[in-house]
């Protein structure tokens, strides 16, 4: 299955984390943005920010975009080595809501051998 142009065009999607002391699941609606294939959400506060943190502990995440909900890995940018992704991601969440000053955390579909897992979607360029 892949996005439709309606889903990237939501206001939000779902994350879900796990917490990195309790091992339970951590869900929040958050804005996103897409580009090159990836997804991009921000974080206002940075790395003090707890669905960060457990993203540090354990890049494997689950997104609900849609209604559809699909496995995924996330990645903290680096403001230095991920400079470009780092400002495209800010300046498109800067276009699509007015704001985009927060830490950018890059996730990306997993997908092996070419093929999409069962209830996985791949973002259409």
């Amino acid at each position: 299955m892949r996005y439709s142009k309606d889903s990237l065009e939501a206001q939000f999607l779902y994350l879900t984390t796990t917490g990195r002391k309790t091992g339970l699941p951590r869900r929040i609606e958050i804005w996103f943005v897409q580009d090159a294939g990836k997804l991009y959400v921000l974080a206002e506060h940075f790395h003090s920010t707890q669905w960060v943190k457990n993203i540090l502990r354990d890049p494997k995440v689950l997104v609900q975009l849609a209604g559809q909900e699909f496995k995924a890995t996330a990645r903290v940018l680096d403001p230095e080595g991920d400079a470009d992704a780092w400002n495209r991601a800010q300046q498109f969440a800067r276009n699509k809501y007015g704001w985009g000053e927060g830490l950018p955390v890059e996730i990306d579909v997993l997908v092996r051998d070419g093929e999409l897992q069962e209830g996985e979607w791949q973002i259409e360029n």
